[in-house]
């Protein structure tokens, strides 16, 4: 004859495997070169994207890197936890890989948790969708942006194809950078085709007054106004 479940010690419901204390959270957080930081408008953390932004082929031992692999799990988890209500990115990189730069800078853009780019140093190449991809974007003075064309290392084809296929990966950095920013497409492009600023380069080397007044960044501001405009978003 089946036994009667009691009810004085009810089956235990397990818990969810996927919550994770806010100790744990900021710790695994902290471990990935994100610092989690708190006012008295809330919790937010800080992201750096130092050097050279390394895509599908290692760099150098020897450079400071910003590994994408790293990064997009990252920004995952920052917009997943309702605790975090704000991210602030620091930025100061010579660029890198393009297809990793431009995935970065697209989970960044769709983010629905507020988000504020910093350009100190240098924000230069692929850096520059990364820094207009927030909902706010301030350089401080000292810094630089170079806009120069797309370029490509080891084995080229020298076919239509290739030649076609880095106009439209050119064009596609154009068109995030013109719908995230106030930069004009066409200007933006004249800029990128200059002959007349760089020894040894084409393109386009902007100093911070530079690149607010041609729409690409916000504002001038340091660290206090960015953490300002932080706050302002998040209400």
């Amino acid at each position: 004859m089946k036994k009667e479940r009691s009810n004085e010690n009810p089956p235990r419901i397990p818990a969810n495997p996927y919550a994770v204390s806010l100790t744990e959270s900021l710790d695994v957080i902290a471990r990935s070169s994100c610092m989690p930081f708190e006012t008295d408008k809330g919790l937010f953390c800080a992201v750096g994207i130092i050097g050279q932004i390394e895509g599908h082929v290692l760099s150098e031992s020897s450079q400071k890197v910003t590994k994408y692999d790293q990064l997009l799990p990252l920004l995952v988890r920052l917009e997943a936890d309702p605790r975090i209500d704000g991210v602030l990115f620091l930025l100061n990189t010579l660029g890198g890989d393009v297809e990793a730069g431009l995935a970065i800078a697209e989970m960044i853009a769709s983010m629905q948790t507020p988000t504020v780019s910093l350009v100190l140093g240098g924000g230069h190449s692929i850096g520059i969708p990364l820094a207009v991809s927030a909902n706010r974007s301030l350089i401080v003075p000292s810094a630089t942006m170079t806009l120069h064309p797309v370029r490509t290392g080891g084995t080229v084809i020298t076919a239509p194809q290739a030649f076609d296929y880095l106009i439209k990966m050119q064009d596609r950095i154009l068109d995030f950078i013109a719908r995230h920013s106030k930069a004009d497409r066409e200007e933006l492009h004249r800029r990128m085709m200059r002959t007349d600023q760089m020894a040894n380069d084409v393109g386009s080397v902007l100093d911070g007054e530079a690149a607010v007044a041609c729409g690409l960044i916000d504002r001038i501001g340091g660290l206090a106004d960015a953490m300002r405009e932080l706050e302002k978003l998040k209400g």
